[in-house]
């Protein structure tokens, strides 16, 4: 996606975060999703998850400078939302 997608987005690399922000916000894309995450084991199974897509390019952590907002998103959900404010 890159920086250049839309002035007002950042794309975060997941590598420049610290483990516990990354998990803090990974979470929050396993609940807003819908994602059953009922014991810890759950949630520790889908960040994972959510780990390798990341990883794959399949995610993207994008930070909005006007809300000061960071959010998780697919790379169609982010897609989708960004040509929607164009």
């Amino acid at each position: 996606m890159g920086v250049s997608m839309y002035q007002r987005f950042v794309e975060i690399p997941s590598s420049l975060l610290e483990a516990e922000t990354l998990d803090a916000l990974l979470e929050v894309f396993v609940t807003r999703q819908g994602y059953d995450t009922t014991t810890e084991e759950g949630i520790n199974d889908w960040t994972g998850d959510l780990k390798s897509q990341l990883g794959k390019g399949e995610l993207v952590i994008l930070h909005d400078i006007e809300t000061e907002t960071t959010e998780v998103m697919t790379l169609k959900q982010a897609k989708n939302f960004i040509s929607g404010l164009g």
